[in-house]
């Protein structure tokens, strides 16, 4: 496994990811196809046993069952000095006022919660979920950064907005010396690629390191085209993501993959790998070789011919995933 720093941080973490909405009770929130804990513990310590040490969770995946869950793995599994583990706050975790957003009140509540949850003292990445409009700006960033302060966060990210908001967000982090953002968690792979306009190149010249969620297009990058899975079959947002003209780039990966010789989501990962402004994607894992095929993609080196194949079917799409 490869390590390298979280964008211009000390902090190194794995340059694979292990994204924890995958595990959860599966009558808990909104996804019926997460694995429960007898069946999520193999997995995370196949990771933990490959050298991945970076895992990525949220409080609203399966109602905090998802945080329980993997709090429990690394506490049995891992030394927890040795483990980046990063989690977020913005969804609604109970009705009512002040159930959700970014407020002074909800952030400095749900971050106890969360570290309840996961059994541990400090979270090394807290990320804000979504950019909060209702909310003041200064009244984020100040309460992120007494978090900090305060010793139960390491580092802040925040995850996918419009570049503005998020340049709206360090700059006022930044007038009044607060901790900024060093991580940005986005919605990038070959099928969705609106980022490489503005976020990415915001993200290259602040030394704000990318983690990319659904790297392999909720799968799409696997497989045939319209085929389906128990989890697409019943994913209502993934299913507004990626139109028909995705086809093109899918067939690219099948191309590819049969001339190398290996499964499609390695290529597909390894091209992600091979941006320069990527540090981790996170990858979800309900199988062994989910895991597997991700951490040899870290090892598949792609030839320029081969992500220009790649790249050159891509259509331009409508803004998705904030």
């Amino acid at each position: 496994m490869q390590y390298v720093k979280l964008g211009s941080t000390g902090l190194d973490v794995s340059r694979i990811c292990l994204g924890c909405m995958t595990y959860g009770l599966p009558d808990r929130g909104a996804h019926e196809w997460t694995l429960d804990e007898d069946a999520a513990r193999p997995l995370i310590r196949q990771a933990l046993e490959a050298g991945i040490t970076f895992f990525d969770t949220a409080n609203v995946y399966s109602d905090g069952t998802s945080e329980e869950i993997v709090g429990r793995a690394l506490r049995d599994f891992a030394d927890r000095d040795e483990i980046v583990l990063a989690t977020k706050v913005h969804g609604r975790m109970r009705p009512g006022p002040n159930g959700g957003g970014l407020s002074r009140k909800a952030i400095m509540t749900e971050i106890d919660h969360s570290l309840t949850r996961l059994g541990t003292d400090h979270v090394d990445l807290y990320q804000i979920h979504r950019y909060d409009p209702d909310t003041p700006v200064e009244e984020t960033m100040e309460a992120l950064h007494d978090l900090v302060k305060a010793g139960k966060v390491r580092y802040i990210g925040a995850s996918s907005m419009y570049a503005w908001q998020f340049s709206k967000m360090q700059y006022t982090a930044e007038r009044h010396g607060w901790t900024t953002f060093v991580s940005m968690q986005n919605h990038y792979n070959l099928l969705y690629r609106e980022e490489e306009r503005e976020m990415l190149p915001l993200c290259a010249d602040r030394g704000v390191g990318v983690l990319p969620w659904s790297p392999l297009a909720r799968g799409r990058l696997t497989r045939d085209w319209g085929t389906t899975t128990g989890r697409s079959a019943t994913d209502t947002f993934g299913s507004t993501l990626y139109p028909d003209s995705d086809r093109a780039v899918v067939e690219a990966v099948t191309g590819i993959a049969r001339e190398r010789g290996v499964p499609r989501a390695q290529v597909a990962l390894a091209w992600l790998l091979h941006q320069p402004t990527v540090t981790a994607p996170i990858i979800g894992a309900s199988k062994p070789r989910h895991i597997e095929d991700a951490v040899a993609a870290a090892e598949l080196p792609l030839g320029d011919e081969e992500i220009e194949s790649l790249q050159e079917p891509y259509t331009p799409h409508p803004v998705s995933g904030h």
